[in-house]
C-alpha cells in the first residue's frame, strides 16, 4: 500500500530535503493528491479554460533578408502585448532539440539518490542545484514540478560539475541559442533607441542558466499547478516545450478578440522555441514591453518536460529604465535597483504573479 503522507513534515521530508521530488510521490504509487499540492481554488488552472493562441511563429530568417522589418515589427508587437511569441528557423538545430527532451526524460528517471547528488548543500558546484517546486519553504501549496538548474559560468565548469547524463546536449543548446537571443534584443533594444552597443546587449544577458523541468503524472490535475503564477526576472527566457503542451499566459492588455485578465495556451509548434519577456526588459523601456504572467498547469496522462534559458544581467549591474525613454514617457515608473538585490527578492518569496516587479516600481500619486 502506497503511503499516504497525512504528516505534511514527512511529505516534507521525503520530497524536498531527502530529494526524491514530485516524482518520487508519483513512483511510490500515490492515488490522490497530498494536501499540501492542493492549491486554493483560485490559483487552480481548469482544464480547457485557456484557450489556444493561435498566433503564427516568427520566422527569424527574415531578420537576415528583405521582410527584416515585417519581422523586427512582429517581434516588438509580441513584447509590447502579451509578452510571448514562438520563433521558427531561430538556428538551433531540430535534432539538437529532441535529443535535449530526451537527455532531459534521461535524467530525471534516474534512481533518486543519483539526482539527490545536486541537492542544495549536497550539490558539488554551487551552480548546479536540483529540487521541487520553487521556494517550498515559503510556499502554502507546493507546484507539481521538479528540476534541475545549471548555472553557466564557463564551458569548463559546465563539463566539469552538471549532471554527466545531459551536460554536453545542455551546454550545446545554451551556445548555439546565444546569436537568437542577441539579435531579438537588438531589434527589442532598436526599437526604444537609435543605435545598440554589443556591450550593452551583454550586460543583459551577462548570467546564463539552463533549467530542466520535469512535470509528472497527477492523480487529479484540477487540484494542482506545475508552476504557479508568476513573471520571469530576466531579460529574455528561451523555452523548448515538448508535444504535450501546458503553458498559459495572462493577456496584460486587450489585444484583438482577447480582453486583458484572460488567460490562453501557448500550443506546441514542432521544431519551434518560445520566448518570453521578463521584468528586466519591462523595467528598461519604463512598461513598453511586457513581462509575461504565466503559469503551467498539470496532466494525469503524461509526464512532461519543458526546458527554458534564462538570460539575466549579473548580480553587480544596475537596472532601470533608459534615460531617453523616461524623457520620451515624461516619467519613469521603475526606480534604478542593483540585479543582486532584485534577483534576491524574486528568490525569496513564493509565486505571487508579478509582484516582483513592485521592488523596482515607483508609486506615481496624482
Amino acid at each position: 500500500m502506497a503511503p499516504t503522507f497525512d504528516d505534511g513534515n514527512s511529505l516534507f521530508e521525503f520530497v524536498v530535503r531527502d530529494g526524491y521530488g514530485v516524482k518520487g510521490l508519483v513512483d511510490v504509487g500515490i492515488s490522490q493528491v497530498p494536501e499540501r499540492y492542493v492549491q486554493p481554488p483560485k490559483e487552480r488552472i481548469e482544464k480547457g479554460s485557456a484557450k489556444p493562441l493561435n498566433v503564427p511563429p516568427v520566422d527569424l530568417s527574415k531578420l537576415d533578408g528583405p521582410d527584416h522589418d515585417k519581422a523586427a515589427e512582429e517581434i516588438v508587437r509580441a513584447a509590447e502585448n502579451l509578452g510571448f511569441f514562438q520563433v521558427v528557423n531561430h538556428g538551433v538545430p531540430v535534432e539538437l532539440l529532441e535529443s535535449l527532451k530526451a537527455a532531459a526524460f534521461r535524467f530525471f528517471e534516474q534512481e533518486p539518490e543519483k539526482k539527490a547528488l545536486f541537492r542544495k548543500g549536497a550539490s558539488p558546484s554551487p551552480h548546479v542545484k536540483y529540487g521541487t517546486s520553487f521556494v517550498p519553504e515559503k510556499e502554502k501549496a507546493l507546484e507539481w514540478k521538479d528540476y534541475i538548474s545549471m548555472v553557466y559560468t564557463s564551458d569548463d565548469d559546465a563539463l566539469n560539475f552538471w549532471p554527466e547524463i545531459c551536460k554536453e546536449v545542455a551546454l550545446e543548446y545554451l551556445k548555439t541559442s546565444l546569436d537568437m537571443v542577441k539579435k531579438l534584443l537588438k531589434v527589442l533594444i532598436s526599437n526604444l533607441k537609435l543605435t545598440v552597443e554589443d556591450s550593452e546587449i551583454e550586460a543583459l544577458i551577462g548570467l546564463k542558466m539552463v533549467n530542466m523541468n520535469f512535470y509528472p503524472t497527477c492523480p487529479d490535475p484540477d487540484l494542482t499547478v506545475g508552476v504557479g503564477r508568476h513573471s520571469d526576472m530576466g531579460t529574455l527566457t528561451i523555452l523548448l516545450q515538448d508535444g504535450i503542451g501546458g503553458l498559459c499566459v495572462k493577456v496584460e492588455e486587450d489585444m484583438d478578440a482577447l480582453k486583458k485578465g484572460v488567460w490562453v495556451e501557448i500550443p506546441p509548434v514542432s521544431g519551434a522555441l518560445v520566448i518570453n519577456v521578463g521584468d528586466t526588459l519591462q523595467i528598461l523601456s519604463n512598461g513598453r514591453y511586457k513581462s509575461a504572467e504565466h503559469r503551467v498547469r498539470t496532466t494525469s496522462t503524461q509526464s512532461r518536460v519543458s526546458i527554458p534559458i534564462f538570460t539575466i544581467p549579473k548580480s553587480t549591474e544596475k537596472i532601470g529604465p533608459l534615460p531617453h525613454v523616461v524623457e520620451r514617457d515624461g516619467v519613469a515608473h521603475y526606480r534604478e535597483v542593483l540585479f543582486g538585490d532584485y534577483m534576491n527578492n524574486f528568490f525569496g518569496n513564493a509565486h505571487d504573479g508579478k509582484k516582483s516587479l513592485d521592488f523596482a516600481k515607483i508609486e506615481i500619486t496624482l
